[in-house]
């Protein structure tokens, strides 16, 4: 993963990046066939080992989530399920479970079927214009794993677009790259699920705001 996202950002800075169209929403853009074939590469189905929820991190993440979702994911079984595969992708895409929980939160509200105005599907909120530049047309927003498998692997993309700047990734997953509502929002929910954290990390990560 790290080998490819540098070879990402050198095929970036060779081909460049031309946005085509952007409403509120994660941006479509010209990418060059070396990122499309990364990116394509990334979002493929590796399912997760048969023993991935019993490992002891593992198994201690989701615990604890679990108790914090509750009152949100009423079905244990469907909590600890997506609790596991947010851990599995996100920890495949090189990502904090804890920045994609934060990012499902302020998305979707944990609704699977969420749809937005600008056609943002599932719990990270994909654009279906991804599907045709990556992917393929079976491949269904709303189902779980393929939902977190694009939506990490987008995310990953921005962070190397944008040289491991949490705060701009974010806003550039949201359309608002430079202005600081949505990363803001996002690192408020990453810290609410995670009050364990290193005190002080969102507003440190928000500082690139300035930038």
């Amino acid at each position: 993963m790290r080998a490819w996202i540098a070879a990402l950002c050198c095929a970036m800075a060779v081909a460049g990046i031309s946005p085509r169209a952007q409403a509120g929403a994660q941006v479509e853009e010209h990418l060059a066939p070396s990122v499309v074939a990364g990116l394509a590469k990334s979002i493929a189905d590796f399912p997760p080992p048969a023993n991935y929820g019993r490992r002891a991190d593992v198994r201690a993440w989701v615990d604890d989530m679990s108790k914090r979702l509750a009152s949100r994911i009423a079905d244990e079984p469907t909590r600890r399920d997506l609790l596991t595969t947010i851990h599995y992708e996100a920890t495949r895409a090189g990502l904090d479970p804890q920045l994609v929980l934060g990012v499902i939160h302020h998305e979707s509200g944990f609704n699977k079927y969420a749809y937005s105005s600008a056609g943002a599907r599932g719990y990270m909120q994909v654009m279906p214009f991804w599907v045709t530049q990556i992917g393929n047309r079976e491949h269904d927003l709303f189902a779980l794993r393929t939902n977190l498998r694009y939506g990490c692997t987008i995310l990953r993309y921005y962070l190397a677009v944008e040289h491991g700047d949490v705060f701009r990734a974010l806003g550039r997953y949201n359309g608002s790259v430079g202005r600081a509502d949505y990363p803001n929002a996002v690192l408020a929910a990453m810290n609410r699920y995670a009050p364990a954290a290193p005190a002080g990390a969102a507003v440190r990560l928000s500082q690139s705001a300035a930038r």
